[in-house]
């Protein structure tokens, strides 16, 4: 159903529902204009767009940590036959709720977390895990779920980086006496934030470049492009099996 609405109501719904951390153009009325990165996503979303496809008809997608939602926009925009948003921020919803209205597109917008996602009970085409790794405490947890619950085929990822961008060459076992691997720029390396970064208390763990590739392949996602400094797409491959205690349990993956 299309929505009617004047420019001046639409000001007046983004002003209540702010402040939006997503700069989404509802009609002529941009709701984060001042925003500290820019244009954003939709800058970050031009740098790698071209590597998803353009025509998405009859796929479905899961946007987990959709925020308001700018992501799952442009999924519908592309044609996708379903797109999910989960996010565990009733705010964010409602953002994403007014501007999916503004857009007159259908999104189904869930109150969940990452570490829930096996509630939805199903797998999807597509699943963007954007800027959300970095927020976890459990980050390779949540990377373990989406492979486990709710990935078929394409993972699209993006977490801010920090330290080398340099990839180290990293042996399949070392002595337990070595020590210089690790003091490689390269070596894979999760930055834990004891407090605060960025005066967000949310900010829990920053990956190097060579963290985050070693962490998706462990979880069972072959990197397939890197088409932004900080977004990789992949699929879903079967997970290496590790002889440790790990998260979920080992048997039968459905």
């Amino acid at each position: 159903m299309t929505v009617s609405l004047s420019r001046e109501e639409i000001r007046r719904r983004v002003e209540s529902l702010g402040p939006w951390f997503h700069n989404i153009d509802l009609d002529g009325v941009k709701t984060a204009p001042d925003h500290f990165l820019g244009d954003y996503p939709a800058a970050k979303w031009r740098a790698f767009a071209h590597a998803l496809p353009r025509d998405l008809a009859g796929r479905s997608v899961l946007d987990i940590g959709c925020n308001a939602g700018f992501y799952a926009l442009e999924m519908k925009r592309r044609g996708a036959q379903r797109v999910v948003g989960i996010d565990s921020d009733p705010e964010y919803l409602a953002q994403a709720a007014f501007a999916a209205e503004i857009h007159d597109v259908s999104i189904e917008l869930r109150r969940l977390s990452v570490y829930d996602v096996a509630a939805l009970g199903e797998r999807f085409d597509i699943v963007l895990f954007m800027g959300v790794v970095y927020h976890l405490r459990h980050p390779l947890l949540a990377l373990d779920l989406i492979h486990r619950h709710v990935a078929s085929d394409l993972l699209v990822f993006q977490s801010m980086l920090r330290g080398s961008r340099e990839i180290a060459t990293v042996a399949g076992d070392y002595e337990f006496t070595a020590s210089a691997p690790f003091e490689q720029p390269g070596y894979p390396r999760l930055h834990f934030v004891e407090q605060r970064y960025a005066k967000d208390p949310t900010n829990w763990w920053i990956p190097n470049r060579a963290c985050v590739e070693a962490m998706l392949r462990s979880a069972g996602f072959a990197i397939t492009d890197h088409p932004e400094d900080e977004v990789y797409v992949c699929r879903r491959v079967d997970a290496p099996v590790r002889d440790a205690a790990v998260y979920p349990a080992r048997g039968p993956v459905p």
